[in-house]
């Protein structure tokens, strides 16, 4: 039976894309104005990324500049990110909040689990009141290898959680959940990649596949 529900938090609970490629253009428009960039803005290469650290994202965007250049990137596009949430720009994927009140109702647990940073996942939660329903939200910066594996197991830990599932839209999620022995629920959104999903236990096209899921996991 399904006690606990783990979620990845963009291109699964979050239209990251909403407010993607504004934040990223205001970017790179800075560093041109720094002239620290001269090209366009790779926002394609940055989808083909989406999931991983933002480290590591930087590392790929940003690969012949400094690791102080690609920080203060990251510092700035981080409140761009913020901004833009906190000026209704972004938003829920549909079903969101009627979901996760199911969820509440049947009494399974709901924790997000991110490889975002904790500011940006803290807007999130404030300006859609995820806390309502979200016993804790974990964001990769509270571990030291950037693994999502890593950070799943440490809230399994931290709350005993012993029949649940990882509900995300990458591998890294589907991965997080087979690496803890929990199910792992792909979801087929914008994100999501074909060769990725077919590794996931089950695959929902939208969140309210879940009650369906978590129904029958109860009888």
């Amino acid at each position: 039976m399904i006690q606990s529900l783990i979620f990845d938090m963009d291109g699964t609970l979050f239209q990251t894309d909403k407010i993607l490629e504004l934040s990223l253009e205001d970017t790179f428009n800075h560093l041109r104005s720094q002239n620290q960039w001269d090209s366009v803005t790779p926002i394609g290469k940055y989808r083909d990324i989406m999931g991983i650290p933002l480290p590591k994202v930087w590392e790929t965007l940003l690969p012949n500049h400094s690791v102080n250049e690609r920080e203060q990137t990251d510092a700035y596009f981080l409140e761009r990110l913020i901004e833009n949430i906190q000026s209704g720009k972004g938003a829920l994927y549909p079903n969101v909040k009627e979901v996760l009140s199911y969820l509440k109702e049947k009494n399974c647990s709901v924790y997000i689990a991110s490889n975002g940073l904790s500011e940006y996942l803290k807007a999130i939660v404030s300006y859609y009141h995820l806390d309502l329903w979200v016993t804790e939200t974990f964001s990769i910066q509270q571990i030291n290898t950037l693994n999502k594996s890593d950070l799943v197991q440490s809230i399994i830990k931290k709350y005993g959680i012993t029949n649940g599932a990882v509900v995300g839209d990458r591998l890294s999620d589907i991965n997080a959940a087979k690496d803890n022995g929990l199910l792992s629920i792909g979801c087929n959104f914008d994100f999501a990649k074909e060769e990725e999903l077919s590794q996931a236990d089950l695959v929902i096209n939208d969140l309210t596949e879940l009650q369906s899921i978590l129904h029958h996991s109860i009888k």
